[in-house]
């Protein structure tokens, strides 16, 4: 028994300390010199095996996890990130990150978790993050991102979490995205988002927050969006939305629906108090 046991720990010391394939090191190298790892808060020693290395964790001898977050990265993601194809989690939260997101990032197929926010990323969101089939959390928040949302998000049927506000991107929500009926949280405001609002939102079963502040949106606010029975939050305020709002949208545990007419001066929505039988809203006096 004592010789299983000993035998066993020295299997698992094997693993702990096996080296990662060459390609893998190679790109945590890029990331380190590409991102002024001797600056970094917590910087790495090159010359220890990759298991000490701040951030990074190692499974079977893959980089499974990365997490340097508010650690001072400052430059670019290099393509080399591709290289890490057994990544479930990379986080880069809150640094001085510049550039483009690598297209690359698309052969990141296990990834279920990508924080990228608050950051100075610019460019499009590259198509390829719709290969992402696992991810349950994508985070880009407060960068300078520009372009359509592409329609491939669509594709990311087991996201949860979906946060892209504090940028620049344009255009209309993609229907794509109305299919995703796995997604709680979905943050958009403060870009330059337009168009109507689809009825076809309320298919987004899951939806528990949604934000649209500071936008272009205009039109009516679809009175479907009150058969989203797990919606709690609703912002749809500083857009140029218009008409009546469903009494129970408005009656839901935060909402937010303020606007500035013409004048510059704030307004806050009419609320609807009952439907005819042809559908048409009468707005509430009080």
């Amino acid at each position: 028994m004592k010789k299983i046991f000993t035998l066993a720990l020295i299997l698992a010391a094997s693993t702990m300390f096996a080296a990662i394939p060459a390609a893998e090191k190679i790109a945590l190298i890029r990331l380190y010199k590409a991102t002024n790892g001797t600056q970094w808060t917590k910087k790495w020693d090159l010359k220890k095996p990759e298991t000490q290395w701040y951030g990074v964790l190692i499974q079977n001898n893959q980089v499974v996890s990365i997490d340097l977050s508010n650690n001072n990265l400052v430059g670019e993601l290099p393509s080399e990130l591709g290289n890490l194809t057994g990544l479930t989690k990379l986080n880069l939260f809150k640094n001085q990150i510049t550039g483009t997101i690598p297209a690359r990032i698309g052969q990141l197929q296990k990834l279920q978790s990508l924080n990228l926010a608050f950051n100075k990323l610019q460019g499009n969101i590259p198509s390829v993050i719709g290969q992402l089939k696992e991810l349950a959390s994508l985070e880009m928040y407060m960068n300078r991102l520009s372009g359509n949302i592409p329609t491939e998000i669509g594709q990311l049927g087991k996201l949860q979490t979906l946060s892209l506000y504090n940028n620049d991107l344009e255009g209309e929500i993609p229907a794509s995205m109305f299919a995703m009926t796995s997604l709680k949280t979905l943050l958009l405001s403060s870009n330059r988002l337009s168009g109507k609002l689809s009825p076809d939102m309320a298919k987004m079963a899951s939806l528990e927050n949604l934000s649209l502040f500071e936008n272009k949106f205009n039109g009516q606010v679809p009175f479907e969006l009150e058969n989203l029975k797990k919606l709690r939050e609703l912002n749809i305020s500083y857009n140029g939305f218009n008409g009546l709002v469903s009494q129970k949208l408005a009656s839901l545990d935060t909402m937010h629906m303020t606007m500035v007419n013409e004048q510059g001066v704030a307004t806050t929505l009419k609320v609807a108090n009952k439907l005819d039988k042809g559908n048409t809203a009468i707005a509430n006096e009080d």
